[in-house]
């Protein structure tokens, strides 16, 4: 069976890890996953993807242990953009929120970090335990220290312990706490508003909040001024950059083509 199923409803991509029993990730899983949003960042006609888990217990565990014991390597081919297709995968710049359902620890909270936005069940919990198993949280350990408070990633990073959803709004690792039973009730609406906006210009935030992470700001400032980001300087030459001035200046809700 297809341990990812995907559902479309307008210009919005739902993609679901159904791997019982705990939705954890092996090779063929992460290939498949990276397959799927590589298609979804190349169809024009999709322009948001949410991703979330199977079941209410477990979102994702990350790595599949149980594959791991029978002899897969962690060191072997998760497919394109890396663990979970999206931690790696390149020109990505279509907004991905995350609906988390349940426990979402490892390589599975690597991945959540991956998405843009995340929305988590009030049921849901988060840890990076890899240190109690003498490994290390890789893509964390790049992450986690730049969206919330150094000694809190530290301390999760270092002790593996646990945080529940509520403590993890407060920090800032996720967007906001939601009851289980209305998560993807939220998840699609926030999608359907996205949706609805300007594509062009949330590729353009994208590739620049991607590529002006590690620049200073004079330097990523001189950047756009020199229309040395792509999708900025696809959006200043759009029909979409023409169509905001004229929907402002008429006082209507612009329409948004994505050219």
């Amino acid at each position: 069976m297809d341990p990812i199923r995907t559902d479309i409803r307008g210009a919005v991509l739902e993609v679901t890890l159904d791997r019982p029993k705990a939705n954890a990730i092996d090779l063929a899983t992460s290939q498949r996953m990276g397959e799927i949003f590589t298609r979804f960042r190349d169809d024009p006609a999709l322009r948001v993807a949410i991703l979330t888990g199977a079941g209410e217990k477990f979102f994702c565990p990350g790595w599949d242990l149980k594959a791991a014991a029978e002899g897969a390597s962690v060191e072997g081919d998760y497919g394109v953009g890396g663990f979970g297709g999206l931690q790696e995968l390149r020109g990505l710049n279509k907004p991905v929120i995350i609906a988390v359902n349940g426990i979402c620890c490892g390589g599975g909270l690597e991945v959540a970090l991956s998405g843009d936005l995340i929305l988590a069940a009030d049921h849901a919990t988060f840890a990076l335990p890899e240190i109690r198993s003498g490994t290390v949280a890789d893509a964390a350990s790049i992450k986690l220290p730049k969206r919330i408070p150094y000694h809190i990633a530290m301390e999760m990073l270092l002790t593996g312990r646990w945080m529940d959803a509520a403590e993890a709004a407060r920090w800032g690792m996720i967007n906001r706490v939601v009851p289980a039973d209305q998560l993807m009730i939220e998840a699609r609406t926030l999608a359907d508003e996205l949706a609805s906006g300007p594509p062009l210009v949330f590729a353009a935030i994208k590739e620049v909040v991607r590529e002006a992470e590690d620049m200073k700001f004079v330097d990523a400032m001189a950047r756009i001024a020199r229309n040395q980001f792509e999708t900025v300087e696809k959006l200043h030459h759009s029909e979409d950059q023409l169509e905001g001035a004229r929907a402002f200046a008429e006082k209507r809700d612009p329409v948004w083509k994505g050219r």
